[in-house]
């Protein structure tokens, strides 16, 4: 139980990756708020959480909506009675060349992947610094966040930047016990990836299968995808870390696609 009686928020937890974290976080002891723009399947996977014994709540989060984000960390203090970690996890992806990339699709992703991990992280940290017990925010990274790929300009650029902010709130929480820290997966298949391999076998003029072994999976050890799983077992680590030793670090999950 590396994370019993600890609060923790974690957006886009209804699905995906986020889900994963939220029922590892709870099996290791913490209070979990499913944070998520859909607020009928967060319940689904708050009723899924305490169904198994655990505990856990949904709050309705659009991470772009400052108002949204400070009440649904207010909403877990007051339900909880503090906060302790926050996983920025919510974000989208979009395949398109740079040159036929709209504006208003690149606004769109950027807004998700960095305004809402600031206002999250804004959020958190005033609640953890009120709270007076320190905390763990982290960051839903990817490989990306070291290397670049073809069609993902906003994307890459977002991933990238969460480094930086990471470092940041590592520098600022110090002295209030807040550490940062990102989590880079590899390719993990999620209906988020499993929505880029059609778009990018289009886009490339190559089958599925060939996107998967040649574009996703060619630069792994192993030819094997990411699993939710790894990275959930990677976030209650960074989470139940004990002291400023791990903090403003990235830690790559990604089968050896990435070596630091």
């Amino acid at each position: 139980m590396q994370l019993k009686d600890k609060v923790a928020v974690i957006t886009g937890a209804a699905s995906g990756i986020g889900k994963a974290i939220a029922i590892e976080f709870a099996r290791e002891g913490a209070k979990v708020c499913i944070a998520d723009l859909s607020l009928e399947a967060g319940q689904v996977t708050a009723k899924e959480i305490t169904a198994a014994g655990g505990t856990a709540m949904a709050v309705a989060m659009n991470v772009t909506d400052e108002a949204q984000v400070d009440a649904g960390v207010a909403q877990t203090v007051a339900a909880y009675g503090g906060l302790d970690v926050m996983v920025c996890n919510a974000g989208i992806q979009i395949i398109s060349a740079i040159v036929d990339f709209k504006f208003e699709d690149w606004k769109r992703l950027m807004a998700i992947h960095a305004d809402g991990a600031f206002l999250c992280t804004r959020a958190a940290m005033r609640a953890m610094i009120a709270g007076k017990r320190g905390g763990s925010v982290l960051f839903m990274g990817s490989v990306h966040s070291h290397l670049a790929s073809p069609l993902k300009a906003p994307y890459v650029t977002a991933k990238h930047g969460l480094l930086g902010l990471a470092k940041v709130v590592a520098k600022e929480g110090a002295v209030h016990g807040i550490r940062s820290n990102v989590i880079c997966p590899g390719f993990v298949r999620t209906p988020l990836v499993d929505k880029q391999i059609p778009e990018q076998a289009r886009s490339f003029g190559i089958t599925e299968a060939e996107v998967i072994k040649n574009v996703m999976l060619k630069d792994t050890v192993d030819g094997e995808f990411t699993t939710v799983q790894d990275v959930a077992q990677t976030a209650v680590f960074l989470s139940a870390f004990p002291t400023n030793a791990l903090t403003g670090q990235s830690v790559t999950v990604s089968h050896g696609w990435h070596m630091q």
